[in-house]
């Protein structure tokens, strides 16, 4: 078909093209592929407790914010059940 040259040719090309892929795709990565900003400044981030008294302190913090929440829907419920009352009678 088509002989030696075209074998050797096919050859190299197989041998080549994938170290070709991934020399163009494994330089200067942090360059051609970030994206600016994408990850947030560490400043901006959530600090994670460590400290016995850090842990105990966030889990208050939570606990209220929680408690919190739970009453102002408390006191959505009572008012659209009075609402409902009011139509009703």
């Amino acid at each position: 078909m088509g002989g030696p040259n075209l074998e050797v040719f096919k050859f190299g090309l197989y041998i080549m093209f994938p170290i070709a892929w991934m020399y163009y795709f494994g330089t200067n990565l942090e360059n051609r592929f970030s994206v600016p900003g994408f990850w947030p400044a560490p400043d901006a981030t959530n600090k994670i407790p460590f400290e016995k008294e850090e842990i105990h302190g966030e889990l208050e913090r939570l606990r209220r914010k929680r408690l919190e929440r739970r009453a102002r829907r408390l006191d959505m419920e009572e008012k659209e059940m009075g609402e409902r009352g009011e139509a009703e009678s």
